[in-house]
């Protein structure tokens, strides 16, 4: 199953969701040289000062807790995200392989 991850087009942010029985943390925020963002899952640091790339996988470790893939998508392209056009442009999706 895919699941959107809620976000706004503001500079830096931060928000909770739940995402595979887990309460997950994100963390972005614009810099000169891209977009970053850190994840906690229960706090536990998952990644921290990660680029964040266009449909590139976020949970690259098989360590981690949450079972599936979490990448940026570009709905106009091939991009690289940046927060002007996050929610809309630029979408963040978790997708469940767990099943």
């Amino acid at each position: 199953m895919l699941y959107t991850i809620p976000l706004a087009a503001i500079p830096a942010q931060s928000l909770t969701c739940p995402i595979a029985g887990l309460q997950c943390q994100f963390w972005l925020r614009q810099l000169a040289s891209g977009l970053y963002i850190d994840i906690t899952a229960n706090n536990t640091p998952l990644l921290l000062g990660t680029l964040c790339q266009n449909g590139t996988d976020l949970l690259r470790s098989p360590l981690s807790p949450l079972p599936g893939t979490l990448y940026f998508g570009d709905n106009a392209g091939t991009s690289d995200p940046d927060f002007t056009g996050l929610g809309s442009r630029f979408l963040l999706y978790y997708e469940d392989n767990s099943s």
